[in-house]
């Protein structure tokens, strides 16, 4: 009977539509089906595996992407879900590349084991703290360009607009420009490029005050208190680091765990009668970037850090092993604040 069997789901996630994937726990191919990514589609997905046996997990690949709202239903419907990655070049070679291997190959790697890790739960304040983020984080980008095309146009403007603007700060050259009078007569190359100025000058204003929004300040103060308050680390790095761990922290095993996931643990690179270890070029290059950040401002302002540079300069280390040794010391003390906090639910948020 169908009911007696165990089963192990897999599922290759898209955009439109997911393909899914069972198989037994000897690992015999029993179905493939797709299912539209609706929430009449995952509730036929989990009915069609249930049909085949008793689901023991679900492998699905892009927990993060494609597969969050999957990921979301089958753990409220108390099934275990494992996020997989996509099989490496050896394998797409070896089995070759189509949806329904991609769904099997998930499902396998759940019951080899290959694939074990928990899944983001993507359902409290961090989430929230991320998509606001990703605004910000578009705007500080657009904010970088629109300053890069005004000093380009400032360099290549007729003489008598260039070289009263050229010698300017940042802050006056947008002053400026923006309270200009250009004219209105945009045939003329000087109209028009003070025209151009002018209409980027209001760009740059208008990105920068909603940069300077404060929306983020307190849902990162509420999820982190203790994190902002740590040398070097302020809402856009400490927003970073939450966003890496997730609304729950304790899925990763250990400090040394984070610390892999963000691109921080040391990598071997010893030789002969060399010992010694180098930056590692993995993890979330995000978060990594962050621990990049904070260990600069602590390298400048914190006269613990300075002191710890100096005496390893000294003792012949070089830059790339002192940055090396403070992420890996930052990730240490990170992940100790994130563990021992708790970070609560955006539902609670509300309800409150």
């Amino acid at each position: 009977m169908a009911d007696q069997i165990a089963v192990v789901g897999g599922v290759d996630t898209h955009t439109d539509f997911h393909q899914a994937a069972v198989i037994d726990t000897i690992g015999r191919h029993l179905a493939t089906a797709p299912f539209p990514t609706t929430p009449d589609g995952y509730r036929r997905l989990l009915e069609w595996m249930r049909l085949h046996g008793d689901v023991l997990a679900v492998g699905v690949e892009g927990t993060g992407a494609y597969g969050s709202e999957l990921a979301r239903f089958l753990r409220v419907n108390e099934v275990t879900v494992v996020d997989v990655d996509r099989p490496d070049r050896k394998a797409r070679r070896a089995n070759g590349k189509s949806d329904p291997v991609d769904a099997y190959a998930a499902a396998t790697a759940v019951l080899s084991g290959r694939a074990h890790g928990r899944p983001k739960t993507r359902d409290g304040i961090v989430e929230a703290i991320r998509s606001l983020r990703v605004v910000r984080r578009s705007a500080i980008k657009s904010r970088t360009q629109t300053i890069n095309q005004i000093r380009t146009l400032v360099a290549s403007a007729p003489a008598e607009v260039r070289e009263r603007l050229r010698s300017l700060p940042t802050h006056q050259l947008i002053a400026q420009l923006a309270r200009s009078r250009p004219g209105a007569d945009l045939a003329d190359p000087t109209c028009a490029v003070r025209t151009a100025l002018r209409r980027l000058a209001c760009r740059y204003q208008h990105l920068t005050q909603e940069i300077a929004d404060a929306e983020l300040d307190p849902l990162v103060a509420q999820a982190a208190p203790g994190l902002v308050d740590l040398i070097g680390i302020g809402t856009e790095t400490a927003a970073q680091l939450l966003i890496t761990a997730g609304d729950n922290p304790d899925r990763l095993k250990s400090e040394a765990s984070f610390a892999h996931l963000c691109g921080a643990a040391p990598i071997s690179a010893s030789s002969g009668r060399t010992n010694r270890h180098r930056l590692n070029r993995g993890g979330d290059r995000q978060a990594n970037h962050a621990l990049h950040t904070i260990a600069l401002v602590r390298m400048r302002y914190d006269p613990r850090t300075r002191l710890y540079v100096a005496r390893r300069t000294a003792e012949g280390m070089s830059k790339k092993d002192i940055f090396r040794c403070l992420k890996r010391f930052i990730a240490r003390e990170v992940y100790k604040h994130l563990t021992s906090m708790n970070i609560p639910r955006l539902h609670l948020l509300q309800a409150t």
